[in-house]
């Protein structure tokens, strides 16, 4: 296989398991009623704490009024709250709830055995490997981001 076949090999293996792993994961979002973009938008709001909506809007790649709604049924759902900042009463946070944590635990929770079942077939040292590995290039990834 040439580097260039392998790269393809590559990125369609991440996509297809990224989307696995998601499409796992996401089954819980049923119970909650919530879609998948507003669990990505609470997964931000988990991420960063304090985002404000436009810090939203631009991890999202919405506009701005597209994310008001997301965070206005996430709110009404209980999972986020909306709080001035202290320091500047025009800014405005989303912070998360409890119960909000509770669903990305859940969710999570379900990636990690869906991934545990997928990886179980590897050597022990392949196990061992692939942390370090993904770590790299996720790392990587970050530092191209970031440019």
């Amino acid at each position: 296989m040439s580097d260039r076949e392998s790269i393809i090999s590559i990125e369609k293996s991440i996509r297809y398991i990224s989307a696995h792993v998601k499409s796992h994961g996401r089954e819980i979002l049923k119970k909650y009623e919530l879609s998948p973009l507003q669990f990505v938008a609470l997964q931000w709001v988990d991420d960063k704490v304090g985002i404000t909506i436009g810090e939203l809007s631009n991890r999202l790649d919405l506009a701005h009024s597209t994310t008001t709604d997301i965070v206005d049924k996430l709110e009404n759902g209980g999972f986020v709250e909306r709080q001035k900042y202290e320091k500047d009463k025009r800014i405005v946070l989303v912070l998360m709830k409890d119960k909000g944590l509770q669903i990305i635990k859940e969710v999570i929770a379900k990636r990690v055995s869906y991934i545990s079942e997928i990886t179980d077939h590897l050597s022990p040292k392949e196990r061992d490997m692939l942390p370090g590995i993904l770590e790299s290039i996720l790392h990587e990834s970050e530092k191209r981001s970031d440019e």
